[in-house]
């Protein structure tokens, strides 16, 4: 939630001296023969990390049950519409659950939803297919426009080379309660579901 990797000295002909001394939250350290040096940092302890052959990585404990990368072309309308049948659990928490699709976070999953016009709490089992066309093309924009700007900071988040991401300056509803909506002018609301913060526009999304 919170863990980060960090790329020092790639591709830049400078080789990081593997006896520098490691941060407070650093717990591992890759050398690479190219001369980079890979940091994974983690405040919260909430990651983990496992060596496992290629071939068998499918089947690992942690990933076996884990749904398609939103990104990919297999994750689709039909196949986000498939996964939600008969799921009466509210269309946000399907989005968080990752046998369902893997990788979504609360902020792009709140973001996907209102670009798709749907409200966080209607039941997952009632979005069909000419709904989750549209949802998965929203889901796959939503992470490509963060992508570019380098994710969203809002505590400590940083990229690979240490700088800060930019999507928080264009969310749409996420931390906004009370703003007014970009696309209605309704203000936007903010409610708890399964402990995490829901923020949307009643106006837009149904």
């Amino acid at each position: 939630m919170s863990g980060r990797f960090q790329i020092e000295g790639q591709g830049v002909g400078h080789y990081v001296h593997p006896g520098a001394p490691p941060g407070k939250h650093d717990h591992v350290e890759f050398l690479t023969d190219a001369g980079a040096r890979i940091v994974y940092t983690d405040h919260r302890r909430f990651g983990s990390m496992d060596i496992v052959p290629g071939a068998d990585l499918g089947m690992h404990r942690l990933l076996r049950a884990i749904g398609p990368e939103p990104l990919s072309e297999e994750f689709n309308g039909a196949l986000l519409a498939a996964r939600l049948e008969g799921k009466r659990t509210p269309i946000k928490a399907a989005l968080l659950d990752q046998r369902v699709v893997a990788g979504l976070g609360n902020i792009y999953v709140c973001e996907a939803l209102f670009r798709a016009g749907i409200s966080p709490r209607r039941q997952a089992a009632t979005v069909r297919l000419a709904r989750t066309a549209r949802l998965v093309a929203d889901i796959k924009a939503v992470l490509e426009a963060a992508i570019l700007a380098g994710g969203s900071t809002l505590r400590d988040f940083k990229d690979t080379s240490g700088e800060e991401g930019y999507f928080q300056h264009r969310f749409d509803v996420y931390d906004r309660e009370g703003e007014a909506c970009r696309r209605c002018g309704a203000p936007v609301r903010r409610i708890v579901q399964a402990g995490r913060s829901t923020f949307f526009c009643s106006g837009c999304q149904r």
